[in-house]
């Protein structure tokens, strides 16, 4: 059984309890983060705990704690629960009220919940062994702040679940101009001889730590270029290889895409370069 933490307390996660009131329920008023951790060791921490921040701060939520505190509160969930590989889930909503209204109440404190779980030891980095993913493709119809991670993800959801219903295991997205912006539940990327391409960051796409990362060490590596866009939709389907990465997927190769292969229909040589890259260097982050 997983041990949480829930505004203060350690507990059994199936015995924490929230009011109904409160407004994370009511409105998905409220923030998260998804941190990755292999023997202990995080990946990306101080990146997920500044957009957290950056969150909080989008919507107006005043919780101030250190990079430290949310540090301990995890090293503290990860010996709760056996250590291993987990990921951690940290959540703050603006609290709960007295009553529902639409406007941010005064005087409430905001709600933090938190929670570990067994995550997969990370995907290999060689093209012959790494499981690879088939996606779907459909319009982008979300809110226009998804730079921001909110709780709110009904959007999300509904078009994972395009995919998903079909066997895939994601979902491209594209917004009104045929432009590329991002998945269900990752960030995308394409290749095109030899070159690493992704949307930039606007309010279409959540800045996404893996993203981060992963062109952070092809910035400082330097054998395989990359290129931060616009993608049209064109170039997606003409691509030799497409990727999605998560904290929890790291890098992915997609071989399909509704039902078509991408280039050669196999994992491409590219995407083993870069997870080789990505697994060297994920901790130092």
């Amino acid at each position: 059984m997983s041990i949480a933490y829930l505004n203060g307390s350690y507990m059994p996660l199936e015995e924490a309890r929230i009011s109904p009131l409160d407004r994370g329920f009511l409105f998905g008023d409220g923030i998260y983060e998804v941190i990755p951790s292999y023997g202990g060791r995080m990946v990306g921490f101080g990146p997920h705990i500044s957009r957290m921040n950056d969150g909080l701060g989008a919507i107006g939520i005043n919780h101030k704690w250190s990079e430290e505190q949310w540090r301990e509160l995890c090293t503290s969930l990860c010996e709760k629960n056996g250590g291993g590989n987990l990921g951690f889930y940290l959540h703050v909503t603006r609290g709960a009220d007295t009553k529902r209204n639409h406007a941010y109440p005064e005087g409430i404190e905001p709600t933090v919940f938190a929670f570990a779980f067994e995550i997969p030891a990370p995907p290999v980095a060689d093209r012959n062994v790494v499981k690879p993913y088939t996606c779907s493709t459909g319009e982008d119809l979300r809110w226009d702040r998804c730079n921001i991670k909110s709780i709110s993800l009904l959007g999300n959801v509904l078009h994972y679940q395009q995919g998903h219903v079909k066997g895939d295991g994601e979902i491209l997205l594209y917004n009104g101009r045929n432009e590329l912006t991002e998945c269900g539940a990752c960030n995308a990327y394409i290749v095109k001889n030899g070159v690493v391409a992704t949307p930039p960051l606007d309010n279409q796409i959540l800045p996404g730590i893996t993203r981060q990362l992963v062109l952070k060490v092809l910035r400082e590596d330097g054998s395989i270029p990359f290129e931060e866009r616009v993608i049209t939709m064109d170039e997606v389907w003409d691509a030799d290889e497409i990727w999605i990465s998560s904290s929890s997927k790291e890098i992915a190769p997609v071989v399909k895409l509704d039902g078509k292969p991408v280039g050669d229909g196999k994992v491409g040589e590219v995407w083993e370069a870069a997870a080789k890259l990505y697994q060297a260097g994920k901790f130092d982050f």
